[in-house]
């Protein structure tokens, strides 16, 4: 086990030195603005500004439908954008990130934008709303451009919000909540972006350090050693084929004078699977499996969050991070491993090692003796097949704590549908030779694995959020741009803020 801090002679997390530089205040669009955004509505007045009546844009093609745009030619002075907003009474804090979202993908090519919102939030509002859309601003500008030796990509420099009926103390208050959440999706973002040659598991590790110190979180490192005392058989078996040792990283965050509830976080940290002797056809989808690790990274970006939020709950996390190779090494279809709770389980298919990292942790929560255990991983094909890319099964073995998840999931905009834990296929995972197998039968994968990783949950209230169809998005979607979305790391965010509520208890 190591312990302390790490040298990083670059940004291990480029997009946080970005978004850091970002400059939000409130303005009225006029000072310095390179492009300036006008919401308009579906019905009502159409801002003076424009110099265009509702007529002429319909003529233009505008709808002002939320997501559209109209860019308008002047001859001096910055860009003006009209944006669609929508019905004003059908506006809720994900439609005015997507309005946000918008216009910030319009002025993509300009550092300094405005975003001018007339109506459309009520009267003694407005936290929420203005998060939303400077959320919807910093996360529509990210890009993972840093490997590029050219880019036309422009980085966000400023950004002036006007917005009607807010007062000033609210405004702060959903600009910091709204930075502080972007940088939970930032991170998670870049690491999962990251080629794999240059995010191993070690540098996975030095890199939750160097965010531990800067974000008020302690980290303990678990070398392949400190593993085999633990008898972590899941992460060390998956490891055992892959040239890179494995490393198991333990998240502690206590909030200043103590924290009442006790939440354990755990994450996938596959940093690249092959599928192991399983092996994965070399098709697009291989090619995302540097991604793999998008749970542990969802985790370590909801931690850089958790004390500028303010998170009353003690919150503990384990990041499972190893590669998944074939080699003369490798572990075999036949195998037995030994959980770190002493359940052994045999190897049906290699490719299904997800589950087998994640056990140890699990059974490492229930030591740690948390109040509930909350998984995120990208662990099954299944989920994909099952809901598409935009929406994640969750599966709970607990009423409150699968409320707690879909309210996280409603704040942020982060899709998840709840899906049965079914007993019934438990069978399914008998052996003939050990506790139980890692693969099910041909259908229900998602619940098989779910099935899978309740065994080691116990009686803890606990949540899993299977992630392989959300983890990424192949060209932009409103806030979400191409690439790695960051997926789970702000409904994380949002679970831990909540945790301690009466709603969660």
């Amino acid at each position: 086990m190591t312990q302390g801090t790490a040298s990083i002679d670059s940004p291990s997390v480029p997009g946080l030195v970005e978004l850091d530089a970002v400059v939000v205040t409130r303005g009225d669009g006029a000072e310095d603005a390179e492009a300036v955004g006008y919401v308009v509505f579906a019905e009502g007045e159409v801002p003076s500004a424009l110099g265009l009546d509702r007529a002429a844009l319909v003529r233009a093609g505008f709808d002002a439908k939320v997501g559209s745009t109209l860019s308008l030619p002047v001859a001096s002075g910055p860009d003006l954008v009209a944006v669609g907003g929508g019905a004003p009474s059908d506006l809720t804090p994900a439609l005015l990130r997507d309005v946000a979202a918008a216009f910030a993908r319009a002025a993509a090519r300009r550092a300094r934008i405005a975003l001018v919102v007339d109506g459309g939030v009520p009267d003694g509002t407005g936290a929420v709303e203005a998060a939303a859309l400077v959320e919807g601003i910093l996360l529509a500008r990210y890009g993972y451009t840093g490997l590029k030796s050219e880019s036309k990509r422009v980085p966000l420099a400023a950004l002036q919000l006007s917005l009607e009926g807010v007062a000033d103390d609210a405004f702060e208050r959903g600009t910091a909540t709204a930075r502080v959440a972007a940088r939970a999706a930032v991170v998670a973002r870049d690491l999962a972006n990251t080629p794999p040659g240059r995010l191993t598991a070690t540098r996975m590790a030095e890199v939750a350090v160097e965010l531990g110190a800067t974000y008020g979180f302690d980290v303990e490192v678990f070398d392949k050693a400190a593993l085999v005392e633990l008898g972590c058989g899941g992460l060390l078996g998956v490891n055992q084929g892959s040239s890179e040792e494995p490393r198991m990283v333990k998240l502690v965050y206590r909030p200043a004078g103590g924290g009442g509830r006790h939440l354990g976080l755990v994450g996938k940290g596959i940093m690249y699977d092959s599928g192991g002797i399983s092996l994965k056809p070399s098709d697009p989808m291989h090619l995302l499996m540097k991604m793999d690790m998008a749970g542990a990274a969802a985790v370590l970006g909801a931690f850089t969050a958790l004390r500028d939020s303010g998170v009353s709950a003690a919150v503990t996390g384990w990041l499972m991070c190893t590669d998944n190779m074939p080699s003369g090494t490798a572990y075999k279809l036949g195998d037995v491993l030994v959980a770190r709770d002493g359940t052994t389980v045999e190897v049906k298919n290699t490719d299904a090692e997800g589950r087998l990292v994640m056990m140890d942790a699990l059974a490492l929560a229930v030591e740690d003796e948390v109040d509930a255990i909350l998984d995120i991983a990208t662990l099954t094909g299944a989920a994909l097949m099952a809901l598409g890319g935009s929406t994640a099964p969750v599966f709970s073995n607990d009423e409150a704590t699968a409320d707690l998840v879909i309210a996280a999931s409603a704040a942020t905009d982060e899709p998840v549908w709840r899906l049965p834990l079914e007993k019934k296929y438990r069978p399914q995972l008998d052996s003939a030779i050990a506790d139980m197998s890692n693969l099910g039968g041909p259908y229900a994968g998602a619940t098989t694995a779910a099935l899978f990783l309740s065994h080691f949950v116990r009686e803890i209230p606990w949540a899993h959020i299977d992630i392989a169809g959300t983890m990424q998005t192949e060209k932009d979607d409103s806030w979400r741009s191409a690439g790695a979305t960051g997926f789970g790391a702000r409904l994380l965010l949002h679970a831990a803020a909540h945790f301690g509520s009466d709603a969660s208890a």
